[in-house]
């Protein structure tokens, strides 16, 4: 994070799928004064929407069937993600479900916020706690990480 940015500052990522990316460019550019006052990341496609949009910066990563989910999959994990805003159509499959399944599972194990739709990210954006610094409690994972794991004798 830029080091005179306030301590305040979060890092969102805003994923969308095809037929929702209207919905989340529209969403953006309702919400974009708070949106500029952020870090903003998204998977290819819908961060190349946003950028040319919004005219803010955004750290583009791939797109969502080529990695895109995993990267901020990863980037949660990691610390690097204050929130998730996942604009996901439920009515439609995708190939790369199990991507998108494992992104809001990630999200979950790391305490992490996920706005799903248009509500979801309303209520989160206008809380008060995105204008101050917010500690999100971590799991301890510690017992899970120390757990006996017993061979498999048909694997080595």
């Amino acid at each position: 994070m830029n080091e005179s940015a306030p301590l305040w500052r979060k890092k969102i990522a805003l994923v969308a799928h095809d037929n929702k990316k209207r919905d989340l460019v529209a969403w953006a550019k309702f919400n974009h004064d708070l949106l500029a006052q952020h870090e903003l990341y998204a998977t290819g496609t819908t961060g190349n929407l946003l950028e040319e949009e919004l005219e803010l910066t955004v750290t583009k990563l791939q797109s969502g069937p080529l990695g895109g989910d995993q990267q901020i999959g990863a980037k949660i994990a990691e610390g690097e993600i204050d929130f998730l805003i996942f604009f996901w159509d439920p009515l439609e499959p995708l190939p790369h479900d199990p991507d998108v399944k494992a992104l809001l599972r990630i999200a979950v194990v790391w305490n992490i916020p996920v706005a799903c739709n248009r509500t979801s990210a309303d209520y989160i954006i206008s809380s008060p706690l995105m204008n101050e610094p917010y500690e999100r409690i971590l799991p301890d994972y510690a017992a899970h990480l120390k757990r006996p794991i017993a061979a498999n004798k048909e694997t080595t």
